[in-house]
């Protein structure tokens, strides 16, 4: 048995030039990791990852059809389930027994609708992916009952049966190593346009889920709330064969990696004590970030710093159930300049149901008067799994069938929010007020004269500079 598995492309489409190596952040891990436990069964496994080779629809229904695998598998997020859903039909068209299956958070909240709507989607996976695949691949392989696979949504004669969720994985110590070799692709990170990671870049997960119930995000639901982690020594394990294998830049992709600070610091010391030259990126919370967690993460290698600041009011934190005050934000800002952070990227969302303009602004002016080198707007958003969702749902301000495939801005259809274009138009001046200040720009030039790192960071914010000078209407 064969599976071939597809990282899809963006739904506006590809914009596919010649000479295109890559316009992927990331590699697609939770493909890796499939791919691992298909493989350690005996099962062939290939990748592609589509927007990484900039492949059109069409091109990649080509790539299946070489393969000819038995099983097609979409990794599928609400920017990305039209594609897959197309490339799904322009593969049927080809060979209508190739059986197709969907995963990820966005199949995960749309399983039905997503069978509904696309006849040429077989099944969905819900929920982790690692058991449930290789249960599935059994199944297929001996033509047993799909009903005796845990966490799928099928057809089944006509009708859409579901059989019961999959325990979510216990044990992450005991999944194999994501096997990154069946990626044929270059990666770069990209942050407010600034390839800040030139080097050989692979993302890596040290733990999965999240404690906390933030209601702008989904992770919540899919992960029943439930943090879960790697052992230090199993993580080692993993970051020293990175090293081996010539990768220089990383970025952990967990949730939360600094939410038991006591295991960040093992991690980060097991780092230093095995000498790994590489540099990353790690997300934090504001409430759980010391100073000694801090210096340990800047000794490992970390140069970019990612804190979910959300917004500068308590009474939006508070809405945003984020469990953080502003001050705590203030002193975790500090504390990564202190300890010799390079970059701190706040991140902000902004246009909740009752927010004013004057609450926006605050958020705005929080950013700028605090050491953020980048600061990332965005608008709240309600999407099927996240609590913002059942919310306008319940309230019939939204129709889940209008918009379930791509989730819609609060701004859009609250009428007490502040007008979504008022809302891009804010956080546009805001970023181009930001990145011209002269203490900004003074700050990133003293920067990139001691050290190359942040070369390419402070060039891409100098020609972003020029662009909005000049009436251009990008905003990050």
């Amino acid at each position: 048995m064969k599976f071939s598995l597809i990282s899809a492309g963006p739904n506006d489409g590809i914009d596919v030039r010649e000479g295109r190596k890559s316009i992927a952040a990331f590699p697609p891990l939770s493909l890796a990791y499939l791919a691992a436990v298909l493989e350690e069964d005996g099962v062939e496994v290939s990748i592609l990852d589509q927007p990484a080779l900039g492949l059109s629809n069409e091109e990649a229904a080509r790539w299946v059809e070489k393969e000819n695998p038995d099983v097609v598998g979409f990794s599928t997020l609400a920017s990305s389930g039209r594609t897959a859903a197309e490339i799904s039909r322009k593969i049927k068209e080809r060979n209508p027994d190739i059986i197709t299956v969907f995963g990820n958070h966005h199949a995960t909240f749309n399983a039905e609708r997503i069978l509904r709507k696309y006849p040429a989607v077989d099944i969905v996976v819900r929920g982790e992916g690692e058991k449930t695949i290789t249960e599935l691949a059994h199944c297929l392989k001996n033509r047993e009952n799909l009903k005796n696979v845990k966490g799928i949504t099928f057809k089944n004669r006509g009708e859409i049966a579901a059989t019961p969720n999959q325990p979510l994985i216990k044990d992450l110590d005991a999944l194999p190593f994501p096997d990154r070799n069946l990626i044929n692709a270059e990666y770069h990170c990209l942050m407010a346009g600034a390839n800040v990671a030139p080097k050989k870049f692979t993302s890596i997960v040290t733990s999965r889920g999240c404690a906390y119930a933030c209601r702008f995000c989904s992770c919540t639901e899919f992960a029943q709330r439930r943090w879960r982690a790697r052992s230090p020594e199993n993580t080692l394990e993993e970051l020293c064969l990175l090293a081996s294998e010539g990768y220089k830049q990383l970025i952990f992709v967990d949730d939360n990696f600094t939410l038991n600070p006591k295991r960040a610091i093992a991690i980060c010391r097991g780092m230093q004590k095995e000498k790994l030259d590489m540099d990353w990126i790690a997300e934090g919370r504001v409430d759980n970030f010391s100073y000694e967690l801090a210096r340990e993460m800047v000794k490992a290698g970390l140069r970019i710093l990612y804190l979910g600041i959300e917004s500068a009011n308590q009474r939006i934190l508070d809405y945003y159930k984020k469990t953080i005050t502003p001050a705590q934000a203030a002193t975790a800002i500090r504390t990564a300049k202190k300890a010799g952070v390079d970059v701190v990227v706040g991140s902000f969302i902004v246009g909740a149901p009752d927010e004013t303009r004057q609450e926006i602004q605050n958020t705005i002016n929080f950013a700028m008067r605090n050491r953020i080198d980048i600061p990332q707007f965005n608008i709240l958003g309600a999407h099927p799994g996240n609590d913002i969702w059942n919310e306008f749902e319940a309230n019939g301000l939204l129709k889940a069938e209008e918009h379930w495939e791509g989730g819609i801005a609060v701004s859009e259809i609250c009428p007490t929010a502040v007008p979504l274009e008022e809302v891009k138009k804010m956080i546009h001046n805001a970023f181009r007020r930001h990145i011209s200040r002269p203490t900004f720009i003074i700050e990133q030039v003293a920067k990139t004269l001691r050290s190359g790192y942040l070369k390419n960071v402070m060039l891409s914010n100098i020609t972003r500079l020029t662009e909005i000078r000049e009436g251009a209407n990008s905003v990050t």
